[in-house]
């Protein structure tokens, strides 16, 4: 996905917010090991076995309150940082652009 095409995916989901029913999606997908499977390096309150390769997924909306950056992190973490060990999720196609926005919405309640 191009940039343009990233930045309208965020625009166009972020212009309506998610309710507080919508983030049990964002929820399955983090948690599930076929998806998003953060549990595997992150901490996520409300987790089980999670791992600490990665830093702890807590205070997201303050850590970043741009929807854009956060999204383009987890689309390709590797556009940011080369050595990084997360795997670029929206680059290879293992969580989509819908995915990721659901994602974020959880995220956004840790």
């Amino acid at each position: 996905m191009n940039a343009p095409a990233v930045l309208a995916a965020v625009v166009l989901y972020s212009a309506a917010s998610a309710g507080a029913a919508e983030v049990a999606p964002g929820r399955a997908l983090s948690f599930a090991t076929d998806k998003g499977n953060c549990l595997a390096c992150h901490v996520i309150a409300g987790g089980q076995q999670m791992g600490n390769i990665g830093p702890p997924l807590a205070d997201i909306a303050a850590r970043f309150p741009d929807r854009e950056v956060l999204f383009r992190r987890i689309w390709d973490e590797t556009a940011y940082n080369p050595a990084t060990l997360m795997p670029p999720f929206g680059r290879h196609g293992i969580l989509t652009a819908t995915d990721i926005n659901l994602i974020i919405d959880f995220l956004y309640t840790r």
